[in-house]
């Protein structure tokens, strides 16, 4: 997959973001922007989008605002935490858009991505709450990052939780958490059945949670694991007695 990046204001090229994208094995271009001047910004960045044609565009903060001021088509957009309402003119987004932003976030208002959620008219899913702050850069917004560049390539959207119905975005308790699958499944290491869970990726990309086998009722540790290319591996390991 070919990626571009566009950084934040004040942000480097080679961050965390766009390096853990890379690692991920996508290409990635991740141009210079110009923290002062928006409108060099912008024609940087429409140069790396007419040369390079990526099949997504990441922006984060500024360069989630320089995304959605691209001609970019139909190129899908995953946007973090975008500062829309502090540069560019653009209000609205395009139907291949995901969203990611912390409600911790104190940098741009959390109530601004749902804001431009409801211009855009997408479905609440789209607008995923995520992460401890604006930067995003820990593992679990990062991997749901990747996640959301892999989903929207693949010509998909974010599953919609009522097929058909617009709900409003008046509650953020509400808001979907998203996973690359919905469920999977472990053997319990005291029957050997085969147990079906139910998965959350926000949980984290690392999870470590006792749940008891509905079969026959012993005790497991469930482990999920996030690989870097969005894979989600679930297992059972049995609970250890402590004195």
């Amino acid at each position: 997959m070919n990626i571009l990046f566009l950084h934040g204001w004040h942000s480097v090229v080679g961050g965390v973001k766009p390096t853990f994208l890379r690692d991920a094995g996508h290409e990635v271009i991740n141009p210079a922007l110009d923290d002062d001047d928006f409108a060099a910004a912008l024609r940087v960045a429409q140069f790396a989008y007419d040369t390079h044609c990526p099949d997504v565009i990441v922006g984060s903060s500024r360069g989630g605002a320089i995304a959605m001021n691209l001609d970019s088509r139909n190129t899908p957009l995953v946007l973090l935490c975008p500062a829309w309402k502090n540069w560019g003119t653009v209000t609205q987004v395009k139907p291949a858009t995901v969203i990611l932003h912390s409600q911790e976030d104190d940098v741009i208002p959390f109530a601004h991505s749902e804001e431009l959620i409801a211009n855009s008219r997408l479905p609440r899913e789209a607008l995923i709450q995520i992460g401890r702050d604006h930067r995003l850069a820990d593992p679990e917004p990062l991997s749901v990052m990747l996640w959301a560049c892999e989903l929207l390539n693949s010509g998909q959207q974010v599953p919609t939780i009522d097929e058909g119905h617009q709900p409003e975005l008046t509650d953020s308790a509400d808001i979907y958490k998203p996973s690359s699958d919905t469920e999977a499944s472990y053997l319990c290491d005291a029957c050997g059945e085969e147990i079906v869970i139910p998965l959350d990726l926000t949980a984290g990309s690392s999870q470590t949670y006792v749940e008891d086998c509905p079969v026959c009722c012993r005790a497991n540790v469930i482990k999920v694991q996030l690989a870097p290319n969005g894979t989600l591996q679930a297992w059972a390991e049995p609970e250890q007695d402590h004195d």
